[in-house]
Parts: structure tokens; C-alpha cells; sequence
């Protein structure tokens, strides 16, 4: 073998080297991201492979919330059986719930704001929020579609987040430029 391509060999077996550890400490930096606890490797081993940890710390989901959120991903290709399942919804429920309902909103005319604040941006940024421009009946079915999905908006919260949504991301009118 010529020295040419022994040096080729060996310098594709350390890329090979690098890229393997570099996605080894990925998957390592990722799977730390859960607090610990029964249920978390489980959540690493199921959850984690296919998406970062960030995306489940983010949300704040009720136990209700998190038992349609795994049903979901079983239904997109997640293998968990029954009783991984129950011990995911356990772990996340526990570790990952909406702030509590001590800290209710004070009510007037800042109050939508405030809900938006508390209930809305724990999972979504504004930005995601500020896209949308939908309707006042818009909005209330998206609000609708998120407390199915568990956020902690109750249904007094309701109408003033809709208020605050729709005066604010309503639609633009068609004619906005001069």
C-alpha cells in the first residue's frame, strides 16, 4: 500500500473518529437537559432520539395535556408501550406543569396582557403570536385548540385573552401600504 493512501485511510478514520464523538457528546449534552427522576431515562430513550429535550422543558403542560401530547407522538411513530406510557405522562406531569393557579391574572384592561404573559409565552415566543393575524373568532378557536392541548388558561381568562389577542394580532387591513 503506498504511503499516499495509508494517510488517506488514516485521516478518514479520525474524520469518522470526530464526527462519531461529536455526536455522542450531543446526544449527551441533550439527554442532560431533563431533571432526573423516575421516568427521565425512559424520556431520554423515547422522547429525546428524535428531538432535543428543550422542546419538552418548554412546555407546561396538565397531566390532561401531557397524556394527549404522548399520545400524539405514539400516533407519529413513537414506540412506548402502555405502562411507558403512563410512567412518561407521571414524569412530565410532574416535572413540567403550568405555574399554579395561585397566581391568577388581575382583572381590568391590562388583564389579557397579563394572561398572554403568564399562560401563552411559556411555550411560544411572540413572534410565533405576532404572525398569525387571525380574526376575533380566530383567536378564540386557537385559544380553544390550546387549552385541549393544556395550557392553564381557565374560562374566565378566556375572553380577555382573546380581546387582548385579536386587538393586537388582528388581521392587517388589505390597503396598508402608502
Amino acid at each position: 500500500m503506498s504511503k499516499r493512501k495509508s494517510n488517506l485511510i488514516k485521516m478518514s478514520l479520525a474524520m469518522m473518529v470526530t464526527v462519531f464523538g461529536l455526536m455522542n457528546a450531543n446526544t449527551r449534552a441533550a439527554r442532560q437537559d431533563l431533571p432526573e427522576g423516575k421516568g427521565a431515562e425512559l424520556a431520554r430513550d423515547k422522547c429525546v432520539i428524535c428531538h432535543e429535550a428543550d422542546v419538552i422543558v418548554a412546555q407546561r403542560l396538565s397531566r390532561q395535556g401531557w397524556t394527549r401530547e404522548i399520545e400524539k407522538m405514539i400516533r407519529w411513530g413513537a414506540v412506548a408501550s402502555d405502562s411507558e406510557k403512563e410512567v412518561l405522562i407521571d414524569y412530565f406531569a410532574a416535572n413540567f406543569k403550568p405555574p399554579s393557579a395561585g397566581s391568577a391574572p388581575a382583572a381590568g384592561a391590562d388583564s389579557g396582557k397579563q394572561i398572554f404573559e403568564e399562560k401563552c409565552l411559556i411555550c411560544h415566543e411572540a413572534d410565533t403570536t405576532r404572525q398569525q393575524r387571525l380574526s376575533r373568532p380566530g383567536w378564540t378557536r386557537e385559544v380553544e385548540k390550546m387549552v385541549r392541548w393544556g395550557a392553564g388558561v381557565t374560562d374566565a381568562e378566556k375572553g380577555p385573552l382573546v380581546d387582548y389577542l385579536f386587538t393586537n394580532f388582528g388581521p392587517r387591513p388589505l390597503n396598508s401600504h402608502k
